[in-house]
């Protein structure tokens, strides 16, 4: 691109959504160091704020061709984006961390009757999930075995946000009722 200075965030939007490498190369160098800020500030870990972001370059050149500019500005677009991935990863992390009071993980030892125990809980947990409809099987094995938010199962998987979170919430429950009582 020639003079990159001159051209508007629009315009550089305009040509991301066209494919040109260039555009996203200079709204990398426009926004890159403020794109980590913003995710640094949130998440407080220099290694996850540099992947969100570059995340979000990534979502930003993928979803280049939906900006809205009567929604706001291309920075305000840039910066809610990383916002919302920063939070996102925030939520994922504090998931994951195990809770003051939680049991601590038994020991495990070579006992038959545990791996027994095991098998049938599985056989069950999997019975539970056939019952499930395939949308919301497959939107709750995203979440739970491939790590993802709603929001990246809604971004993979192109389906609106909140019928993501809906078929989720669903699927939870009609698995809730299936194993309530079945599994220890």
């Amino acid at each position: 691109m020639a003079d990159d200075n001159r051209i508007s965030d629009e315009g550089l939007v305009s040509a991301m959504a066209a494919g040109d490498q260039d555009a996203l190369a200079t709204l990398n160098q426009r926004y890159g160091r403020a794109l980590s800020a913003v995710a640094a500030r949130i998440l407080r870990d220099k290694a996850d704020a540099e992947e969100v972001a570059a995340d979000v370059l990534w979502q930003l050149w993928r979803e280049a061709s939906r900006f809205d500019r009567g929604r706001g500005s291309v920075g305000a677009w840039i910066m809610m984006t990383v916002r919302s991935r920063a939070i996102d990863r925030l939520r994922a992390r504090k998931a994951r961390e195990p809770r003051a009071g939680d049991p601590a993980e038994p020991a495990v030892t070579n006992d038959p009757s545990n791996e027994i125990h095991s098998a049938e809980r599985r056989s069950k947990v999997e019975g539970a999930l056939a019952t499930l409809n395939d949308g919301e099987r497959d939107l709750l094995r995203l979440a739970y075995f491939s790590d993802l938010s709603q929001s990246e199962i809604a971004e993979r998987t192109s389906i609106p946000l909140g019928t993501v979170k809906s078929r989720m919430r669903s699927g939870l429950i009609r698995l809730r009722d299936a194993l309530r009582g079945s599994v220890e």
